[in-house]
């Protein structure tokens, strides 16, 4: 029973360190604005 108990807990650590670094990410990383072009080729938009 000793070794399922450490099993939780060690699972437990995991998941909240995935969490807390899941956390971090989403507020102190700000993502840089920039513009996108895209093209699109012509025979897609003029199909023959």
């Amino acid at each position: 029973m000793p070794s399922l108990i450490r099993l939780v807990v060690f699972c437990a650590v995991v998941a909240g360190l995935i969490y807390g670094s899941m956390y971090a990410l989403t507020t102190y990383v700000e993502p840089k604005p920039r513009e996108i072009t895209i093209r699109i080729p012509t025979n897609r938009v003029n199909p023959d």
